[in-house]
């Protein structure tokens, strides 16, 4: 199948994520195969396409978890290929991943205190107190307001609600002050009454912040309600890039997916 492609956000012309034709096989087997992608600054894409079609492998190769046997990655014009996880972090990239990545037994405070503070750098020490004017923690409280969990800053991590536990890695990410956000499948396991609130906070990092952000979901009103293009993959390959419309009205997409109208 022929790639479908629209371009990308009109909104600016700088290119904050360019994928070049990444490929990736094990054992011999293709998992990946010749994936491109070019993302404008403050654009949001969703990623969306039946289990086993490389979404998480994509997150994974663009975060530095897995390394590609073919192609490149740059972000925000610098190849970042070679670089590792940190090293791809410290030049703007955040992610959260599908099974949560918080540290139970810490508050919801010293979550984000912990992560502000590998920005900021110096002691990650997680014995001590924060302090009540310190840099780190300062800008763990902001970021707890910007999700609405700043009430919720003494409890554990891990006494946290699914949605709640989304919130707070997001505002991890937001302490880390990145250009470009990969969430991986971030209403997993979230109550529904709890979606609609998550929806915003994302639409916010979008929005508010000016963050391009990258999202697997397979919530699909989920990412028709957030995204400005749609990238379906299938079998390894990218399939198509359009707007949720085309994507949604789409009869190749539609077979290629689900086999039925989306």
């Amino acid at each position: 199948m022929s790639l479908i492609q629209a371009p990308a956000s009109e909104a600016t012309g700088e290119t904050a994520l360019d994928v070049q034709a990444i490929s990736l096989s094990i054992g011999g087997a293709r998992i990946l195969e010749n994936v491109s992608l070019t993302v404008a600054k403050s654009e949001m894409i969703g990623v969306i396409g039946p289990n086993g079609a490389g979404k998480t492998t994509l997150f994974n190769i663009i975060s530095g978890v897995m390394k590609p046997t073919a192609g490149r990655i740059e972000l925000s014009g610098k190849d970042i290929t070679k670089n590792s996880i940190a090293g791809r972090a410290s030049q703007g990239l955040g992610r959260t991943f599908q099974t949560s990545s918080l540290f139970p037994a810490l508050s919801v405070l010293e979550n984000v205190r912990l992560a502000a503070q590998a920005k900021i750098g110096g002691s990650l020490s997680i014995i001590s107190l924060p302090t009540e004017h310190d840099e780190a923690t300062d800008a763990a409280w902001e970021a707890l307001k910007e999700v609405e969990l700043d009430h919720r800053s003494q409890l554990l991590a891990g006494t946290l609600s699914h949605g709640d536990k989304r919130k707070l890695e997001i505002a991890m990410i937001l302490v880390t002050k990145p250009n470009v956000i990969l969430l991986d499948e971030p209403m997993a396991g979230v109550g529904s009454g709890d979606v609609p609130g998550l929806m915003e906070i994302i639409r916010s990092l979008h929005k508010d912040h000016g963050n391009t952000v990258l999202i697997v979901e397979h919530h699909m009103e989920v990412v028709l309600g957030l995204v400005d293009r749609v990238a379906v993959m299938h079998h390894g390959s990218l399939l198509a890039i359009d707007t949720p419309e085309n994507i949604v009205n789409n009869p190749v997409v539609q077979s290629a997916y689900l086999g039925e109208a989306l």
